[in-house]
């Protein structure tokens, strides 16, 4: 004898709760938004641009003049007002630092990772704590050895400084990095014969290529911005760009055609080595982030 379930009345129809959907924004609408903070965020840069191809009537017109007759005298008037040698100083303390923030701290971080020390907790402790200290605090004594060496208005001074700015933020960047390479590559490695260098040169470091990209583009950033140390460790000699920038701010007033193209030349660097390496700087900056 079979019997069949009750059907529900329609009551029970009407309380049973419905699930709805909810809408979510379309493509196109989250596409617009992304624009228009892009436009935003970037727009302060392209008024730049704009301003350096400008008269000084041009740009101190309130409002804005869009529409003027473009001119290269403000690049003259700033090579001619002597950006050469700031220029070459930053390139040279904004290089040879990172290089020497690479040759350091990529054995610091492997050493770190792959082949812990002891106390490796408080050696990370030690280089993150160097970062605690506001720069205000300590330019007083920094000022006062520097001048007792006789390394003011020196460019090597500011490369030290840089190196020692730039270390530990090195140091722990680049050994999250070495943290993603597995373990038993340098097992195998080893396995087949090969010694500790020749693994970390022939294995490891390729691999990690992009996060040490990463890094080095990060440095080449903040030494190339650094004002702090720059303006107060240098006069003449060992002025950087940051410095030179300031000297279009006078007491007969602020030059912003000058000024803008001045700052388009200082930023034309970075931008040319973020363009170069765009590809191993994504890769480095999701290293590890997909398995």
């Amino acid at each position: 004898m079979t019997t069949t379930a009750p059907r529900p009345s329609a009551t029970e129809h009407r309380a049973t709760p419905t699930v709805t959907r909810r809408r979510r924004p379309s493509a196109g609408a989250l596409t617009t938004l992304t624009w228009i903070l892009a436009v935003g965020f970037f727009f302060p840069v392209l008024w730049m641009v704009i301003t350096a191809f400008k008269k000084e009537s041009d740009a101190a017109t309130n409002p804005p003049r869009f529409v003027f007759t473009p001119t290269l005298e403000q690049f003259r008037n700033v090579f001619d007002a002597g950006i050469g040698t700031p220029l070459l100083n930053s390139l040279f303390a904004t290089i040879v630092s990172t290089a020497l923030v690479l040759l350091l701290g990529v054995p610091a971080a492997f050493a770190l990772s792959l082949r812990p020390v002891r106390k490796t907790s408080d050696a990370l402790f030690f280089f993150i704590s160097t970062k605690m200290l506001p720069i205000v605090a300590a330019i007083i004594p920094l000022y006062v050895i520097v001048g007792k060496i006789g390394m003011l208005d020196n460019i090597w001074t500011l490369v030290i400084l840089y190196t020692a700015m730039n270390l530990p933020i090195a140091v722990w960047m680049m050994r999250s990095f070495f943290l993603e390479v597995p373990g038993e590559l340098l097992e195998a490695a080893s396995i087949d014969g090969a010694g500790l260098w020749t693994s970390v040169r022939e294995v490891i470091l390729p691999l990690i290529s992009p996060g040490i990209a990463a890094t080095a583009l990060i440095c080449v950033i903040f030494s190339w911005n650094e004002f702090f140390f720059a303006v107060n460790m240098t006069a003449v000699n060992a002025q950087t760009m940051p410095v030179f920038l300031t000297g279009f701010m006078s007491g007969q007033g602020l030059f912003w055609a000058q000024l803008s193209a001045a700052s388009v030349l200082a930023a034309l660097p970075v931008v040319i080595c973020g363009w170069i390496a765009q590809n191993k700087l994504v890769r480095g900056l999701s290293f590890g982030a997909i398995k």
